[in-house]
């Protein structure tokens, strides 16, 4: 499935995927802003959101990374800066996983790679969360305008206990491209990245955000940017000099 998507500046092209129930025009605004000025900035409705269709079931990401797939082939995209939170992280990952050729740089924030031990209560503390707002009306309301499809299905999918993929998060240690995982230091069960990725795989870089939490993009957007940019630009002139290298010996 074609993804409704927004693009916007010219250079390397660069995806952002946006965390759950928000949308292309409602996330990363920041950074595409930022990121606009130096590259063409794609930022696609993921399926069941914004204006994008599409429905929700039990191989959600696996879906999503093949409408991402098919929406840069109609783009006539060859390969990506990738960057994706929450949601958006977990189906960058997925996307990698299964499309590893089109994936220049990998970033990634706000996920976990270890099932926390009170998983059960998180889960369902979530659960009553998202009860609760689907009983507020200023908030149906609100995203009833924002989503074409039939949101509601985001949170049943996530009602499930197994919902969460923590094994794709793991294929991290497998990428063979350079990858950025950004944790905000007051998230405990996503800071556990900090030490299971940097010695299972050289390419995998880590970077603990002050003064945030699960949204490290909103929450601190400037500095996001600013590492987001450093990763790229030394991570491509690395394996520029490289080829380089291998040519001229």
């Amino acid at each position: 499935m074609i993804l409704h998507t927004k693009v916007i500046g010219e250079g390397d092209p660069m995806v952002f995927l946006h965390t759950g129930l928000e949308t292309s025009e409602t996330d990363f605004r920041y950074q595409v802003e930022y990121f606009s000025k130096t590259y063409r900035v794609i930022s696609p409705d993921l399926r069941g959101h914004g204006k994008s269709g599409g429905h929700i079931s039990d191989t959600y990401f696996c879906d999503a990374a093949k409408d991402l797939q098919e929406t840069l082939l109609h783009l006539g995209v060859k390969q990506v800066h990738l960057a994706g939170c929450s949601l958006g992280a977990i189906v960058a990952i997925k996307f990698a996983q299964l499309f590893p050729e089109l994936v220049k740089t990998l970033t990634v924030s706000g996920m976990m790679v270890i099932k926390p031990a009170n998983w059960l209560e998180l889960h369902e503390s979530d659960v009553k969360f998202q009860a609760k707002l689907l009983e507020n009306k200023d908030a149906i309301l609100y995203y009833n305008q924002l989503h074409a499809s039939d949101w509601k299905q985001f949170i049943y999918f996530g009602r499930q206990e197994d919902w969460y993929p923590f094994e794709d998060m793991k294929a991290i240690t497998h990428f063979q491209f350079p990858v950025l995982i950004l944790v905000g230091e007051r998230n405990p069960w996503e800071t556990a990245a900090v030490e299971y990725y940097p010695r299972n795989n050289a390419f995998v870089h880590v970077a603990v955000i002050p003064f945030a939490a699960h949204l490290v993009h909103s929450e601190q957007p400037e500095m996001y940017c600013l590492l987001v940019d450093q990763f790229i630009n030394n991570t491509t002139n690395l394996e520029e000099n490289s080829i380089r290298v291998e040519v001229e010996s």
